[in-house]
């Protein structure tokens, strides 16, 4: 990695790069972080909740596709952001645009939960015909768009720009700045999770909807006043330019092995053509119109891919936390909470999501300061794709679990159900406590210690200098193809020829229908990719000991 000043045009703080400057960027960054990712989880929290219940009625299928919508363009927008951020904007003004695209989106939803503005905007409800309409599907859609893409738009830029700022520190600065990156997201989740779901739950979906786009507001507000203390890249050309032309070049090597032996020059390369990759036809050392690096850039990258794609269905299983896991929340027994009003409020589905995140913040300084030390001390701290292994190991636990937990629940609402209100919506739930979920929750905590914190570092150090925004983006794009796989499988499973999530008589209720088997599905899905990544993998640390000290290698090589 190059100093501070290593890049031409590079900006330096203007606070010097002294410690009590840069700690006050990564300060900054961090607290944008945490408040971008308190909007985020507020707005998807309690949206299931808000679009099963009156006026909107989407049905519980239809509702749950909602969250993954917003996840899966909030993470299919970062290349195209992060390729802006490259070759445009810079970093940070991709940044400032992210979160003001978040929070126009986000400003959206108390509007839509307001009767008044509803009206204004969506028109008067009409009765809905099975299956039921999406009330105000266009603005709701609308904001859910505008906010993915500003949430885009900041994931795919705020790790890398944090990253910058102590980047010349080396590589365990590196490590560590991921650590507690990944520790400020989690806080953010768990302040929204538990201040802003109970809000909606029990209190107005107009004051729980109001926090999400305050959140985001007050975070560009942070971001555009910590200018002066920022390490700035200016946008240095598209990098992926050169990749595509680098890509179309390669896909020619019959016609340049011919040019090259009418030459006299080309019986060696012929020889060893065989040994070399596509990609090294394009180098000017053998007749190419490329230099080393840019081509060595495109071999990274192509290395990087597959680990991404192994990574889709680990994805798939970790976004049911705010999909059909809420749904089974649901339908299990809700303790009530006590309240200084006379109206009895119930247990916040999206509460159980804390689990989750209060783990993350308990273990990731536990992992940081003590067990990281101590395995690298005795040279047994496992490589990115090691632990990424690990991670899916668990999240398919995570699927598992929830599987045998909805076949009981099944068995038990055949036998007998119970009526709770939730947000003036009556569910028929099992009488069965929603305590049982807490194991799935702690096995997906524990699987993105070990799979998403080194995902993000794996994504950041192997990729090529020239376009670390851009393969950032990429890595969260494939998170967000894993969205969309999920609401692919939930929309498949709900046909009637299926009928695994659709009770063509209640649309809300999920007791007539089979989830065990959609998650039983995720865990084989997931079962079968961990033994694919596995041969990736290891392919792909084979390739990086034979490249020897080739850039890219030595990249990796920090993994």
């Amino acid at each position: 990695m190059e100093g501070a000043g290593g890049r031409a045009g590079e900006r330096a703080p203007l606070l010097g790069t002294r410690r009590r400057g840069r700690r006050a960027a990564c300060g900054a960054v961090l607290l944008a972080v945490l408040l971008e990712r308190a909007a985020f989880y507020g707005l998807t929290g309690g949206l299931v909740l808000l679009l099963t219940g009156a006026p909107f009625g989407w049905g519980a299928a239809r509702a749950g596709q909602a969250p993954l919508l917003l996840a899966g363009l909030a993470h299919l927008a970062p290349p195209a952001a992060g390729w802006a951020a490259d070759a445009l904007l810079g970093r940070a003004r991709a940044l400032l645009l992210g979160l003001a695209l978040g929070a126009l989106g986000a400003l959206a939803f108390p509007l839509l939960a307001a009767p008044a503005t509803r009206a204004a905007l969506c028109g008067a409800p009409r009765p809905p015909p099975p299956p039921p309409a999406r009330y105000c599907a266009p603005a709701a859609l609308g904001a859910l768009a505008v906010a993915g893409l500003g949430v885009g738009a900041v994931r795919a830029n705020i790790a890398a720009f944090g990253a910058d700022q102590v980047k010349d520190q080396g590589p365990e600065a590196t490590r560590r700045f991921f650590n507690w990156f990944y520790w400020s997201i989690n806080l953010g989740a768990i302040v929204s999770l538990g201040g802003t779901a109970y809000v909606q739950q029990n209190v107005s979906f107009v004051s729980g909807y109001a926090i999400p786009a305050v959140c985001m507001g007050v975070a560009f507000l942070i971001f555009l006043c910590g200018q002066s203390c920022f390490i700035t890249k200016p946008p240095d050309g598209s990098a992926f330019t050169d990749m595509f032309r680098i890509l179309a070049y390669s896909c020619r090597p019959q016609k340049r092995t011919r040019e090259h032996g009418q030459s006299g020059e080309g019986s060696g390369v012929f020889q060893q053509s065989s040994k070399q990759s596509l990609f090294d036809s394009c180098k000017m050392s053998r007749g190419g119109p490329f230099t080393e690096d840019k081509v060595e850039d495109v071999k990274a990258l192509v290395k990087i891919v597959p680990v991404f794609l192994a990574l889709v269905p680990y994805w798939t299983v970790y976004f049911q936390m705010q999909t059909t896991y809420v749904l089974q929340s649901l339908h299990l027994r809700l303790p009530e909470i006590s309240s200084i009003t006379t109206i009895h409020h119930t247990f916040p589905t999206a509460w159980l999501t804390m689990f989750d995140a209060v783990l993350i913040l308990l273990l990731i300084p536990l992992k940081d300061k003590l067990v990281d030390p101590v395995l690298r001390r005795n040279g047994l701290l496992p490589s990115s794709l090691k632990r990424i292994a690990v991670g899916m190991f668990f999240v398919m636990c995570s699927a598992f679990a929830a599987g045998i937990l909805e076949s009981k629940r099944l068995d038990l609402v055949r036998e007998k159900t119970i009526n709770q209100t939730v947000g003036n919506i009556v569910y028929f739930a099992a009488d069965l406590p929603i305590w049982w979920q807490v194991p799935q929750y702690v096995l997906i905590g524990i699987s993105e210690i070990f799979a998403s914190i080194s995902g993000l570092e794996f994504a950041y150090s192997a990729a090529p200098k020239s376009m670390q925004s851009a393969i950032m983006g990429l890595f969260f794009f494939f998170s967000g193809v894993g969205s969309f796989v999920g609401s692919g499988l939930l929309a498949l499973v709900s046909l009637r020829a299926i009928g695994w999530m659709s009770n063509h008589t209640d649309f809300g209720n999920i007791n007539g229908c089979h989830l065990n088997y959609y998650f039983f599905l995720l865990a084989a899905i997931q079962g079968a990719t961990l033994l694919v990544f596995l041969i990736v993998s290891v392919k792909y640390d084979r390739q990086r000991s034979r490249a020897g000290g080739t850039p890219a290698s030595r990249r990796a090589s920090r993994l």
